[in-house]
């Protein structure tokens, strides 16, 4: 059996080739919760536009018939770009799910790639330990050994 020292590089690359697909998967939340958060922001931005163009309706109107037309023009208006917004955010959704989908992939690859790494390790360890003598001898402590 090879004999080996104590490799702080190897240390350190093995934590973060173990840890990379918990970063990836916090940068893509990251991403996704910016983009809420300006979704809304965006949200907000229409809603006070429409409730300062209300305000100035009120002060800027003569007759209660120019009050109402003109009002429901600027309800109109807001509705239709709540509409946009609501296709925008199906399509915010769709494309976080397909980042998540496309993590969680790339991780269970990377789960695999590990596992069949260590796997093949522990193989190659066994083989090894097999050169040294008979194994039985090291299971059983109880069993003296000739």
């Amino acid at each position: 059996m090879s004999d080996k020292i104590f490799d702080a590089k190897n240390i350190m690359d093995t934590y973060r080739n173990a840890f990379a697909p918990v970063l990836k998967a916090q940068q893509e939340g990251v991403k996704v919760l910016d983009r809420a958060g300006r979704y809304q922001y965006a949200i907000a931005g229409d809603y006070l536009e429409w409730s300062l163009a209300q305000a100035k309706l009120a002060l800027t109107t003569q007759t209660p018939a120019d009050f109402f037309s003109k009002q429901v023009e600027l309800t109109t208006a807001l509705s239709e770009k709540l509409r946009a917004r609501a296709q925008e955010f199906a399509t915010l959704a769709t494309e976080a799910q397909a980042s998540f989908t496309d993590a969680v992939k790339e991780t269970t690859s990377h789960v695999v790639d590990s596992t069949i790494k260590a796997a093949d390790d522990a193989k190659k360890f066994a083989d090894e330990a097999k050169t040294f003598g008979d194994v039985k001898t090291f299971a059983d402590p109880k069993k003296k050994v000739g």
